[in-house]
């Protein structure tokens, strides 16, 4: 399956239970663990959750199983590594304060955004 297959089975999944702000980043050229990140946000910590599980749900009936899914103890942010995809879903407040979308939509060189990449990833 294309990154754009997997792409559209994210985004409807986040769709179907109504995530809110998804935002679609290409990063080729940018990092080398993915193609697309994906970012949505829920409204509450069980909504976070709900999404995430019905991306994993949607991805495995497409027989796409996840690398890995990850969340920190108050689902807050859970991402779901899907290999060429990664998505991240979070609670609004979690999102303004990592703000990916700024860190990704950005012309820094590559080096320079693999090295904030991993140290987001150590956090975790």
């Amino acid at each position: 399956m294309d990154t754009k297959e997997i792409e559209n089975i994210v985004v409807s999944s986040l769709e179907d239970v109504k995530g809110q702000d998804i935002v679609v980043i290409d990063v080729r050229g940018k990092t080398t663990f993915t193609d697309v990140m994906v970012i949505a946000s829920g409204t509450s910590d069980r909504h976070v959750k709900a999404l995430a599980e019905n991306v994993v749900v949607n991805a495995k009936k497409a027989d796409i199983m996840p690398v890995g899914v990850e969340s920190d103890a108050h689902n807050e942010w859970i991402l779901v590594d899907l290999c060429d995809v990664i998505v991240h879903v979070m609670l609004p407040r979690t999102r303004d304060y990592y703000n990916l979308e700024k860190l990704w939509l950005t012309d820094k060189p590559v080096e320079k955004l693999q090295a904030i990449s991993e140290k987001l990833h150590s956090v975790g």
